[in-house]
């Protein structure tokens, strides 16, 4: 118990908080908040009309790079919107971690996809490329159109060959049947078989994952950037690729971070950004589809917004749409927070050396940024030596006044997803028992509420 206290006198010093209660993460309200919810207010446009909301979106995409920003109600939503965009539909699997707050699968399943659990990697709590390429070998089976199927070792070849000649995947398919004769006696009999089947089935220009044991498409691969640590996003991205999955970065908790000089959300076909009240910036709820892709971008603003179509004074809806929108007082906050980012993320930084410099003299460690990354540290985490030490740290510290938090429970233990296919979750479960959130506000010079 000495050692906990240790580290709760250190978490008071720090914040310099010497008996008041601190909480996890509490937004700060430094700049134009007041003002611009002023404007907002005596424009009497606090909806979903006015000017701070396309704003609040042009800031967004020149702060991440990407080419759109569509805002959105929250970030849920803008997942279950971003889903949408990229194809999938009921009944399909969508792979993303175990490790994640609960409306990365909560936003799969509203599309009536169901998700897949893959393990995550020790250096980043978030998906794993090596993990997610072992299960695809294991499990997945390429098929196109009039029910061609392909090996993946058969698949991976004809990618290689269009690759190589520019060619369609199909056309490489066929390219490879028609050559069959002057390799047979190299690749053997049943190489040769499952290539002429292919080349006289393919009718579609691409192949796409099916799980081989349900029999359903794979349709997308969510992974999630935990705490604001970016995944390896340059091998998942290669392995999305690899088998033609659209990849979806849930970047929620990752404004601000990037990998290797990237920004997180902007890799793939989509990504999507949180504004909660706990967030690094706030907008009391909002959220943010990313994309370079001008339709997606439109489409996401029309389904947002209920599919209405442009008209003077009728009401007509062209698709099933949400009222997703974000409104315009909500806007002007997340304007007004923008502007203050970058200091708040310095000043982040600065808190997660402190802790860094504090923990590496314990038995307890501190997760630090994963190499080639820049981590915005929304949430700091430390790492206990087991569950018995993470149990009393936990019990200790909120016993006294310091709000620390365990990770979330895995997503497959919970009675809604317990039926979800997972390869194992070793690396998961072993976090699942050692993490604890410890306070992570940025701490402002003067600042009081």
């Amino acid at each position: 118990m000495s050692n906990f206290k240790i580290i709760t006198n250190f978490i008071r010093s720090t914040f310099q908080e010497p008996s008041d209660f601190i909480p996890l993460h509490d937004p700060r309200f430094i700049g134009n908040e007041k003002k611009y919810l002023n404007e907002c207010i005596d424009s009497n446009f606090v909806s979903s009309v006015g000017k701070f909301v396309g704003r609040f979106e042009r800031m967004c995409a020149d702060y991440t790079g990407a080419k759109y920003a569509v805002a959105a109600m929250n970030g849920t939503s803008a997942l279950h919107i971003a889903l949408q965009l990229a194809g999938v539909q009921r009944d399909d699997e969508v792979i993303t971690q175990a490790l994640t707050f609960i409306a990365t699968a909560n936003a799969i399943s509203y599309t009536g996809a169901k998700p897949v659990f893959i393990d995550v990697d020790m250096g980043t709590m978030g998906l794993s490329p090596m993990a997610m390429e072992a299960w695809m070998r294991e499990n997945v089976e390429m098929r196109g159109g009039e029910g061609a199927t392909l090996r993946l070792d058969d698949y991976t070849t004809s990618r290689l060959h269009a690759g190589r000649s520019g060619v369609p995947i199909s056309a490489a398919v066929r390219e490879l049947h028609d050559d069959t004769t002057t390799r047979q006696n190299q690749d053997g009999l049943e190489h040769r078989e499952a290539v002429q089947s292919c080349g006289r089935a393919v009718a579609e220009p691409s192949f796409h994952p099916y799980n081989k044991h349900t029999g359903k498409r794979i349709s997308a691969c969510v992974p999630m950037h935990t705490f604001g640590h970016p995944v390896k996003l340059k091998e998942l991205k290669s392995v999305c690729d690899k088998y033609n999955i659209p990849l979806i970065e849930d970047a929620a908790e990752s404004i601000g971070s990037y990998y290797n000089g990237k920004h997180t959300g902007t890799f793939g076909k989509l990504g999507i950004l949180s504004f909660n009240g706990n967030k690094l910036i706030t907008t009391g709820g909002g959220g943010m589809v990313l994309t370079d892709d001008e339709e997606l971008a439109k489409m996401a603003k029309q389904l947002t917004t209920q599919a209405k179509v442009p008209h003077p004074y009728e009401f007509v809806h062209d698709h099933i749409g949400y009222n997703y929108r974000l409104t315009n007082i909500n806007a002007a906050l997340g304007c007004a927070q923008m502007e203050s980012l970058d200091y708040l993320i310095s000043l982040k930084r600065n808190l997660a050396e402190q802790y860094r410099s504090f923990f590496k003299n314990t038995e307890i460690e501190f997760f630090t940024e994963p190499e080639h990354c820049r981590s915005n540290y929304w949430l700091n985490a430390i790492i206990t030596k087991d569950k018995v030490q993470r149990d009393e740290l936990l019990q200790f510290t909120n016993q006294n006044g310091v709000m620390t938090r365990p990770i979330w429970e895995l997503m497959n233990r919970l009675p809604m997803f317990s039926d979800c296919q997972t390869d194992g979750l070793q690396n998961s479960i072993w976090f699942a028992d050692r993490v604890v959130n410890i306070p992570s506000s940025a701490i402002v010079p003067g600042y009081r509420k």
